[in-house]
C-alpha cells in the first residue's frame, strides 16, 4: 500500500512564505475524560464561549429576543443594501479579471500538482455543500414570489412603492412576468453568490497549498498583515469566521428543518410547528455526528454523491413529467433574461424596487458572505491541483448553470402551473411546502415528494457536518486532523443554535443573525481580494 501524500507539501515550484510560526503553535492539549482536544486557545475559547453564551440567553428569553431579531434584519438590511449590492459586484469581477488574466495559469498546490478528485466527485462535493439545502427550500418558492409580485405590478403609498417586485415589475404580462422573475431568482444563486466562494477558497487553498501557511482565514491576510496575523488581528479575523460560518450554517439548518417538517405534515400529516422542526434538527444533527466521525471521503464525499444522483433523478423526472418543450426553451430564454436584466439588478444605489433589492438581494449576499468560510475552506481542502483559471470557471460557471438548470425546471413548472392549468395550491401554499405543492399536480406525488424530503435531510446533514469539519479546523489553528471530539462539539452546537434560533423568533431570528454576522465579514472578503490579487503575483505559473 503507498503511503498517502501530505496535501501541505507542494508539487513542482512554489514561492512559500517564509514564518516561524508553526502549525498548532499557540494551541493546548486538554484532556476530557477519555478525550484529548487539541484547540487554538484564543479562538476556539472565545468563539466557543460566544456561542454557548448566545444559546443560553436566546432561549432564556424567547419573548424577548423576537423583536429585537426582526428590527436588526430590517435596519441591517435597509441602510447597508448598497454595500452588501457593492461587494458583490466586486467579487465577481475580480474572479472575471482573474480568469483572463495571465495569474489564471498559476497551479494551487505547485507547478505539477494533480488533483485530488475527479470532477464528478469534485462538482458534487461543490454543489452539495455550497447550496443544497438553499435550492431544495427556493426552488420553486423564490421563481413564484418574483413572478406574483412582478405580474401583480407596482403599488404606491405615500409616494413609497410597496410592492416586493424586482425592478419595474411587469403587471398583467404574464410572459413578461415568468422572465423577470426568474431573472431576479437566478441573479440570487448564479455568478454573484459563487464568486463570494470563490474569492475566500482560492485565498485558503493559495497560501495553504503553495505559500505553506495554515489552512485558516488568517493565513490569506499575510500579504497585507505580515507577521501580525499570528496575533490579534488574526485571532479576531478566525473567530469572525467562525461565528460567520456557524450562523450562516445554522440559517440554512432552520431552513431545512421548517422544509423537512412541512413536507411531512403534507405526506404523514405529521404537526407542523416549532417543536416537530426542533425534533428534526435533533435526528439530523445525530445522523450527522455518524458522519464527521466516518470523515471527510468516507462521509461527506459518499452522501455528496447519493444527493447528486437523487438531486438529478427529482429533475429528470419533473422534466420528463412537467412541460417539458417549455423548460428546455426556458433555460436559454432565462438565462438570456438574466443577463438582459443583470445590470440593473446589480446597481446599488438609486433603486425604486427597495422592497426587493433590501429584503432579497442584501439578505441574500449577507447569508452567502457569512457561509463563504464554510464553502470556501471546503473547496479549497477539494481543489488542490486545479489552475486558478480551471478553479475559477468550474466554480463560478459549472454550478451557476446547474443553478439556472434546477431553478427554471422546479420554478417554470410552477409557474406554467398557474398561468396554463389555473392550479394555484402552490401560490397559495406557505414557502416551505410550495416544493410539495407543486409535485403534487405532478404523477408520483407521493414519492417524488419523500425523495424530496430525504434530499432536505441529506443536504442538512452533509452540510452540518462540512460545517463542523471547518470550524474545527479554524478553531485548532489550521490543523486538518485535530481529533474528532472537536468537530463532535461544533457539530453538536451548529443544531443547538438552530433550534435557539428557531424557538427565538424563527426565520426572521435566522435571517437576522447570518446578515449580522455577513456585514463584518464583507470587510474581511474585501481584504481578502487584495490579499488574493499579491499573492497570486508573486506565484511561479504552470507550464
Amino acid at each position: 500500500m503507498t503511503e498517502k501524500k501530505d496535501p501541505m507539501i507542494p508539487d513542482g515550484d512554489v514561492n512559500p512564505i517564509d514564518t516561524d510560526y508553526k502549525v498548532g503553535q499557540d494551541n493546548i492539549l486538554v484532556n476530557v475524560g477519555p478525550f484529548g482536544l487539541d484547540i487554538h486557545n484564543r479562538v476556539f475559547a472565545i468563539s466557543g464561549l460566544m456561542v454557548v453564551a448566545f444559546v443560553v440567553l436566546t432561549l432564556a428569553f424567547q419573548n424577548q429576543v423576537e423583536p429585537m431579531f426582526t428590527s436588526m434584519r430590517g435596519w441591517l438590511t435597509s441602510s447597508l443594501d448598497w454595500f452588501f449590492l457593492s461587494a458583490g459586484n466586486i467579487f465577481v469581477l475580480v474572479c472575471l479579471v482573474l480568469v483572463v488574466s495571465p495569474l489564471g495559469k498559476v497551479r494551487l498546490g505547485g507547478t505539477e500538482a494533480t488533483p485530488d478528485y475527479t470532477y464528478l466527485g469534485w462538482f458534487s462535493m461543490l454543489f452539495a455543500a455550497g447550496m443544497g439545502i438553499g435550492l431544495m427550500f427556493f426552488g420553486v418558492s423564490e421563481p413564484l414570489s418574483h413572478f406574483g409580485s412582478a405580474f401583480g405590478g407596482t403599488a404606491m403609498e405615500n409616494g413609497v412603492r410597496t410592492d416586493w417586485a424586482p425592478l419595474g415589475a411587469a403587471a398583467g404580462d404574464a410572459e413578461a412576468a415568468t422572465r423577470l422573475g426568474m431573472a431576479a431568482t437566478i441573479y440570487h444563486w448564479a455568478l454573484h453568490p459563487w464568486a463570494i466562494y470563490a474569492i475566500l477558497a482560492l485565498g485558503l487553498a493559495l497560501f495553504s497549498f503553495n505559500k505553506g501557511l495554515p489552512l485558516t482565514v488568517r493565513s490569506v491576510f499575510y500579504p497585507l498583515l505580515g507577521e501580525r496575523v499570528w496575533g490579534w488581528p488574526g485571532h479576531l479575523i478566525d473567530i469572525l469566521a467562525v461565528l460567520a460560518t456557524l450562523f450562516g450554517l445554522a440559517t440554512s439548518l432552520g431552513y431545512g428543518a421548517a422544509q423537512a417538517s412541512s413536507g411531512l405534515n403534507f405526506l404523514f400529516d405529521v404537526p407542523l410547528g416549532n417543536t416537530t422542526q426542533v425534533v428534526l434538527v435533533i435526528g439530523i444533527t445525530a445522523i450527522a455526528l455518524f458522519s464527521v466521525v466516518a470523515g471527510l471521503d468516507a462521509g461527506v464525499k459518499r452522501l455528496s454523491e447519493i444527493n447528486m444522483i437523487l438531486a438529478v433523478l427529482l429533475l429528470l423526472f419533473v422534466v420528463a413529467v412537467g412541460p417539458t418543450l417549455d423548460i428546455l426553451t426556458g433555460f436559454f430564454a432565462n438565462l438570456g433574461a438574466y443577463f438582459q436584466q443583470l445590470p440593473a439588478l446589480s446597481n446599488p444605489v438609486g433603486r425604486e424596487d427597495a422592497n426587493f433589492s433590501q429584503g432579497w438581494t442584501a439578505f441574500y449576499w449577507a447569508w452567502w458572505i457569512s457561509w463563504s468560510p464554510f464553502v470556501g475552506m471546503f473547496i479549497a481542502r477539494v481543489s488542490r491541483g486545479r489552475t486558478v483559471r480551471e478553479f475559477i470557471i468550474s466554480v463560478l460557471i459549472v454550478p451557476s448553470l446547474a443553478c439556472v438548470l434546477w431553478m427554471t425546471v422546479f420554478g417554470e413548472t410552477a409557474i406554467l402551473q398557474f398561468v396554463r392549468d389555473g392550479y394555484e395550491a402552490a401560490t397559495k401554499a406557505e414557502l416551505p411546502l410550495q416544493l410539495f405543492s407543486m409535485l403534487d399536480a405532478l404523477p408520483l406525488a407521493q414519492i417524488t415528494s419523500f425523495i424530496a424530503i430525504i434530499l432536505v435531510v441529506v443536504f442538512f446533514v452533509t452540510s452540518s457536518d462540512s460545517g463542523s469539519l471547518v470550524i474545527d479546523v479554524i478553531a485548532a489553528g489550521g490543523k486538518v486532523d485535530a481529533p474528532t471530539p472537536q468537530r463532535v462539539f461544533w457539530c453538536v452546537f451548529e443544531g443547538l443554535v438552530a433550534i435557539a434560533l428557531i424557538l427565538g423568533g424563527g426565520l426572521v431570528a435566522l435571517q437576522a443573525m447570518a446578515v449580522s454576522t455577513g456585514l463584518p465579514f464583507t470587510i474581511v472578503l474585501l481584504m481578502s481580494a487584495v490579499a488574493v490579487v499579491k499573492g497570486l503575483m508573486s506565484e511561479p505559473r504552470a507550464r
